[in-house]
């Protein structure tokens, strides 16, 4: 499995492109997070998985630079990666939607999506201002890629809408559409189906596959619904407060005792 494996489904999986190797992170005297090694390969979508308070947020937050671990190393495309603050994150590829919806009310769906275009716009301030050449021609370019993501997440009759008019449901796509404008090669979503109801988790799950397969975009998730987690995911970590239990396919973890009695089978927070 060193150079990667093949899905059930015919699918091929790559090589390891992140790898968590024993990552501690405290807040005080406590460990949120203890000793844990996990790996993302190229092209998977990988689950993180457990109760609440288990960790799987600050493991997250630790994947896209808004926490330093005091201990273990995060390796990026086989490069040991240092501390980073978050938009040097996204400058390696690495774009993540929030467990709370992050967006601004204010401003219409296209704007929105636009701020996941800021990485790519190089032109000065000054030429940003005028609105004239260099800085003309790429947010041209830039809103045809925007465009692009709009037609693919189905949201064309709500373009110019202002994001605090929508449905929750709504506004978590136009939140995945922000993070897709980056191009990430990972994408980090917390807890892409909460709140939303069955026709809604349905869209949800089709636009992430459709990600994963024709952008062939690597997907790490937060979702608290087994049935989404076992048929989305390739392969899944749990987490257990702060601990990892269990790591494998869906039905590895599926049938793991220790998963069973500290998750999937007892219900606890």
């Amino acid at each position: 499995m060193q150079d990667g494996y093949t899905t059930p489904d015919g699918r091929q999986i790559g090589p390891v492109l992140l790898d968590l190797k024993n990552i501690t992170l405290r807040f005080g005297g406590v460990e949120a997070i203890k000793n844990i090694s996990f790996d993302i390969r190229e092209g998977e979508i990988r689950a993180i998985i457990g109760p609440n308070g288990a960790g799987k947020s600050s493991m997250l937050n630790v994947i896209s630079g808004f926490y330093v671990p005091q201990e273990g190393e995060i390796w990026f495309k086989g490069h040991r990666r240092g501390p980073m603050k978050p938009y040097e994150v996204a400058r390696l590829g690495l774009a993540r939607t929030f467990q709370n919806i992050a967006l601004f009310d204010g401003m219409s769906v296209l704007d929105n999506i636009m701020t996941g275009r800021m990485n790519m716009m190089k032109a000065s301030l000054f030429s940003q201002a005028l609105w004239w050449g260099k800085a003309e021609r790429e947010e041209t370019a830039n809103r045809e890629q925007v465009e692009k993501i709009i037609d693919f997440l189905e949201i064309q009759n709500i373009r110019k809408t202002p994001v605090g008019r929508l449905p929750y449901g709504l506004k978590k796509r136009v939140e995945l559409a922000r993070a897709l404008a980056a191009e990430p090669r990972i994408l980090l979503l917390d807890e892409p189906m909460a709140g939303m109801n069955v026709e809604e988790k349905e869209d949800m799950c089709r636009f992430i596959l459709d990600v994963n397969d024709e952008f062939g975009t690597t997907i790490a998730l937060i979702e608290h619904d087994m049935g989404v987690v076992m048929d989305l995911s390739d392969r899944v970590v749990v987490m257990d407060y702060g601990r990892k239990i269990g790591d494998g396919t869906p039905d590895e973890v599926r049938n793991n005792p220790e998963v069973i009695s500290a998750y999937l089978g007892v219900a606890h927070e």
